[in-house]
């Protein structure tokens, strides 16, 4: 049986003992709130939709497996973006139908907008996803207004005042759902000066009478290049008066650490150790067909002898083949020119979908995680060749180059040295 005293986000007592994990495996959003800006790439922002990498479900195992062995104190395993998990329903279902076969013993949660969750509500039962956070932030939709740009729903853009009606349409009836369920549901709510600051006591008062558990009341962060980006913070003092008006109709959270969309340990404690395996995992190569359909590894060489080449600088690729005599060169594939950002990356994993690994001199973080996703096992090495074919085909012990070593850009390569684009 779970115990809910186990999750620090719904137990204050907990907080100090129990720690939790998100796991990002959703980016995409299917709102565009005015408060938000979301940046996937800097470990020093420290706010919700925020996250250093991407996870696919099968990656975010490997992470789990990773941090259970470091962290013997986590319980807790959740979704809260760095999108709506609900805007990526197959992979947010996915990593929960995986996390419950290979963790049962861990509490499941996942955070939404609640704009979509509502078709997936008895899944989410059936794998005993304990918790639910819907981030609701009024009952007036003439104030809801104020707050979103729009609203995307099954294909259809909405805007104003229709966005807002419909999603709030949509979160009262997942919210009713998800008690019917038997879930608890905790209500996040941004506290806004000046646009829904002074309804909030009436929002608690209204989804206390549809049975949500507790709320939260989290103080805008004025994020720069959003419509929102001029209001100020609500002070402590300020958000400590909200919080008794709260609590004139629901029990209110009064220990949130506005955590982000990778973060791992104990609330208000991250761990520098996790923010690694979650790295290290993102560039686990997801196998996508058997070693039969995917026999080659792509090398980034000068002159197909040794492993040499950054790969933003590669215009062609060698294609090597294991064979009953040694390594063979099959063919030579050109790279997809510079300049489309993450597409360059997402053409180059279908130009290497027969590889099962490439071997470079260097690469940035982004195209090794988008790499990754496709089913590459991305290499960084110096040497020879062979050196790099015996340890993917054979599993020898490989000497990786340095980080330092690994984003020196050669003098074809027209970057900055901070990643390929």
């Amino acid at each position: 049986m779970i115990d809910f005293k186990k999750h620090p986000c719904f137990n204050k007592e907990a907080k100090g003992q129990y720690a939790r994990v998100h796991l990002p495996v959703a980016p995409k959003c299917n709102i565009s709130c005015n408060y938000c800006n979301r940046k996937f790439d800097c470990v020093n922002e420290s706010r919700p939709g925020v996250t250093s990498n991407i996870l696919s479900p099968e990656q975010s195992i490997v992470y789990l497996k990773s941090l259970r062995e470091k962290m013997s104190q986590l319980s807790v395993v959740g979704i809260a973006g760095p999108g709506d998990p609900f805007a990526n329903p197959d992979e947010t279902m996915e990593t929960l139908r995986q996390v419950r076969s290979n963790f049962p013993d861990m509490i499941l949660c996942v955070s939404s907008n609640g704009l979509n969750i509502a078709p997936y509500i008895d899944e989410l039962a059936a794998l005993e996803v304990s918790h639910v956070t819907i981030t609701i932030n009024s009952l007036d939709a003439k104030i809801l207004e104020k707050v979103y740009r729009w609203v995307r729903y099954e294909k259809k853009g909405y805007f104003g005042l229709a966005g807002a009606e419909l999603l709030l349409e949509k979160q009262l009836e997942a919210i009713d759902k998800l008690k019917a369920a038997g879930i608890t549901v905790k209500a996040n709510a941004i506290v806004i000066p000046g646009i829904n600051d002074t309804h909030l006591g009436e929002l608690a008062e209204g989804l206390s009478k549809l049975g949500v558990d507790l709320m939260n009341t989290i103080p805008l962060i004025p994020v720069e290049d959003t419509p929102f980006s001029e209001l100020t913070e609500p002070s402590s003092s300020y958000m400590k008066e909200i919080r008794k008006e709260i609590g004139e109709h629901l029990p209110p959270m009064t220990h949130c650490s506005r955590c982000r969309a990778d973060a791992a340990g104990l609330l208000g404690k991250d761990s520098t150790e996790a923010m690694e395996l979650l790295t290290e995992a993102a560039k686990v190569r997801i196998d996508k067909g058997d070693a039969d359909s995917r026999p080659y590894v792509a090398v980034a060489s000068n002159e197909g002898i040794l492993v040499n080449q950054h790969l933003g600088e590669a215009e062609r690729l060698y294609v090597f083949k294991e064979t009953p005599n040694g390594y063979k060169l099959v063919n030579q594939r050109v790279t997809p020119p510079r300049g489309d950002g993450d597409k360059r990356w997402e053409e180059l994993g279908e130009i290497l979908s027969d590889c099962r690994a490439i071997l470079v001199g260097g690469v940035g973080p982004k195209p090794s995680k988008i790499l990754g996703k496709s089913g590459l096992k991305v290499v960084e090495m110096s040497g020879l060749i062979d050196q790099g074919m015996d340890s993917v085909y054979k599993g020898t012990e490989l000497r990786t180059i340095t980080k330092a070593e690994s984003f020196k850009c050669g003098s074809g390569c027209s970057g900055t040295g901070t990643g390929c684009g």
